[in-house]
């Protein structure tokens, strides 16, 4: 968190402004709750079945579940029951499963357009140039709130080398803004991870998913 609030005081942002996503796959529950006593207060989750488990290990503790990986359609049910925030979707197929399982719990769920933005074939995501079409397509369904973007981008041991995808995410928001859509945001960018989260900051995130640098190397 220190190294959070130091980036966005650099920038002449409020740290306020910006929340800790503590990436928390494959990390057990005994350490996901030394973590929460800590003062981490929203947890990512990459796989569903993981998540149900520790969810429920840990249901008694006041916090906020994101779910952060590629999701498919056929587990689009248990995410809606699991999830506050789910921050990677990227087709309309995905969004309409989602619309329809959340109208069956009561529930209005708080989505992320997922953009690949770096156009690489491994990588999960919309492309830029559909993005506007799939957020006025969602925006039609009335159980799925669209408060913001996501990306992930190509990996380098050079923060500075990403700085150019996190912009270019920015931009995308600040042209999809000037659009009113129904059941639309843009108040959440979700990107950078620990090698590159303060220049992420800089460049106008709202949420950085960071896990190695909270619980150390994955085995």
């Amino acid at each position: 968190m220190h190294r959070i609030d130091q980036a966005a005081a650099a920038c002449g942002r409020n740290p306020a402004s910006i929340t800790l996503v503590a990436v928390s796959k494959t990390v057990s529950a005994q350490d996901v709750q030394q973590a929460i006593a800590a003062g981490v207060t929203t947890l990512g989750e990459n796989y569903v079945q993981e998540a149900r488990d520790k969810i429920s290990a840990l249901e008694n503790y006041p916090v906020a579940w994101h779910f952060i990986g590629h999701l498919q359609s056929n587990k689009a049910k248990y995410a809606v029951k699991l999830f506050d925030l789910i921050h990677s979707v990227d087709s309309l197929k995905l969004a309409r499963e989602l619309n329809k399982q959340a109208q069956k719990n009561d529930k209005i769920q708080r989505i992320l357009i997922q953009v690949n933005i770096s156009q690489e074939e491994t990588k999960s995501g919309i492309s830029v140039d559909e993005t506007l079409g799939l957020i006025e397509e969602i925006g039609r369904l009335g159980n799925l709130s669209i408060i913001g973007l996501m990306t992930m981008p190509p990996f380098f041991n050079q923060p500075e080398r990403v700085r150019p995808f996190f912009a270019a995410l920015r931009n995308l928001r600040n042209q999809i803004q000037k659009n009113t859509i129904p059941n639309v945001s843009m108040d959440i960018l979700s990107m950078g991870m620990t090698g590159d989260f303060e220049v992420a900051i800089e460049e106008g995130a709202t949420m950085v998913r960071i896990g190695t640098a909270i619980f150390g190397e994955r085995s």
